[in-house]
């Protein structure tokens, strides 16, 4: 590609991650405390590409002056995609296909006043399978994931956790019983007012625990601008 088209490549993409990092659409991508590293990034690609425009303008020396390869045009194609197309935040195939990246914590803190308490999947799942629930015991909890029903349609309540970005996303899970709808949808975003059972599966995937949460009442809720769960390894 010839300076000019090398200028207009960084130029879009550098205005394609300052529009993703001034946007939520960042956040099907990368951790939010990433934000700030996605907007310099775009800050310095818009840079090299009005430097790259005003040393041609100068009048700098051009390259070796062979025709370049037309398939260097298909760099364009991911820059088209990341502008145009914002790709859904990981779901239930991905969290049946995966094992629970549940991890034992260090100690639970006590529980906030107030009932129901609002709680993360992740800090349900870890007191209920790490502390036995007894944190749990007597208080009615609330919890907010998305579901995912396996093939014999059980249904899970889970979220995605994530330590950088979504390529190393993996599903914390809590599986469902008592009240619930008459009809499950996957991918569908639930809140989950339940008590704690002490009911605990083994995830198929790796063995890891999967804990049970009792439902007393569910409601549909919209998807959260972040999808991902960032606490988890905190």
């Amino acid at each position: 590609m010839n300076r000019q088209a090398q200028a207009a490549v960084l130029f879009l993409l550098g205005g394609a991650l300052l529009h993703a990092g001034t946007t939520d659409l960042y956040l099907r991508y990368v951790k939010g405390g990433l934000r700030p590293l996605l907007l310099a990034a775009g800050a310095v690609l818009l840079a090299a590409a009005l430097a790259t425009v005003w040393y041609e303008r100068r009048g700098g020396r051009p390259g070796h002056a062979h025709p370049e390869p037309r398939v260097a045009w298909l760099l364009l194609l991911p820059l088209l995609a990341l502008i145009l197309v914002a790709p859904p935040a990981l779901g239930s195939y991905s969290a049946l296909r995966t094992g629970t990246a549940l991890q034992e914590p260090y100690a639970h803190g006590p529980l906030p006043a107030g009932d129901p308490v609002p709680l993360s999947v992740v800090d349900y799942a870890s007191r209920a399978a790490y502390g036995h629930g007894r944190s749990l015991h007597g208080r009615p909890v609330r919890v907010t994931g998305f579901l995912a029903l396996d093939r014999g349609g059980r249904p899970y309540l889970v979220r995605m956790a994530l330590n950088c970005c979504a390529a190393d996303a993996q599903p914390v899970k809590i599986a469902l019983t008592g009240e619930l709808p008459p009809v499950l949808r996957p991918d569908a975003w639930l809140e989950v007012t339940g008590t704690y059972t002490p009911r605990l599966d083994r995830d198929p995937v790796n063995g890891g625990p999967v804990p049970y949460l009792k439902a007393t009442s569910t409601r549909p809720v919209q998807a959260p601008p972040d999808p991902y769960d960032e606490t988890w390894n905190n």
